[in-house]
């Protein structure tokens, strides 16, 4: 018999606190190698804090956390090492604004490789390329549409080849044809690349087409996990409150907790 491929990401009965207050609770996730989750949820539900979790600048309070087949790292070097094979596109981008895109895509090479600086031009290079951006290198971030930002952050966060990609609200602030590219584009990469890709948002509708698992954070716990088409046809009040933009259910929007990023 032959042994279960070894998930990207597996947690098991998982409690995240804030301080005195918790988060996220009793929470049990999958994620298979090769895959694409969306983890989804309303503003404030917790999607952030498991995101911290996930990259090991949050502890869970109870449970296990284990990343590629083995828990992060407790010692500070060693973390910063594990996370190198973790590629995160922030939602604000994060690019240095008095660096050109090319510099930007090339900091993390310098900072934690000793490769010639002639094969880091060729590598950032190819890594624009692969974001559809090859001729952008000379840009500043400021000169860069607001696709064309994300892009060159997820040319960033690709930099080191990391097996796993997180990407944290990567639809804010752009328009429906900016979305639809960067959504596209998360998609071919995670299979031209064999990647695992994690896609933390709220935006349903644009995610879930690329996405091969779905889960929904709410009332501080997972109320869903499953397929896209599961997902669509599930009558949870919970999920269906959020899935369909209702102002009055379960979920206490106007009295709901914001949450820590």
């Amino acid at each position: 018999m032959t042994d279960a491929p070894t998930p990207a990401v597996r947690l098991q009965d998982v409690r995240l606190d804030r301080g005195r207050r918790t988060i996220l609770s009793g929470i049990d996730l999958v994620v298979p190698a090769g895959s694409v989750t969306a983890v989804l949820g309303p503003s404030g539900s917790g999607k952030s804090t498991l995101l911290s979790a996930l990259t090991g600048e949050l502890r869970p309070s109870t449970g296990r956390l284990e990343v590629f087949g083995r828990p992060l790292p407790e010692r500070q070097r060693d973390l910063l090492e594990t996370r190198k094979s973790i590629g995160v596109l922030l939602q604000g981008n994060g690019l240095l604004t008095d660096l050109t895109s090319a510099e930007n895509v090339a900091l993390p090479l310098r900072t934690h490789t000793r490769l010639p600086k002639a094969v880091i031009a060729r590598l950032v290079e190819m890594k624009l390329h692969a974001v559809g951006l090859r001729a952008a290198g000379d840009l500043y971030p400021r000169e860069l549409s607001g696709g064309m930002a994300r892009r060159v952050a997820l040319a960033r966060a690709l930099a080191l080849d990391p097996p796993l990609m997180i990407y944290d609200e990567p639809l804010t602030g752009l328009d429906p044809i900016a979305s639809g590219v960067i959504m596209s584009l998360i998609a071919r990469l995670n299979a031209s690349l064999g990647l695992t890709s994690i896609i933390v948002t709220h935006h349903v509708h644009e995610t879930l087409p690329v996405a091969d698992r779905a889960l929904v954070i709410a009332d501080g716990r997972i109320v869903f996990s499953g397929t896209p088409a599961e997902l669509q046809q599930t009558q949870d009040p919970l999920v269906r409150q959020f899935l369909d933009g209702r102002p009055d259910g379960p979920i206490a929007f106007d009295a709901q907790r914001r949450e820590v990023a």
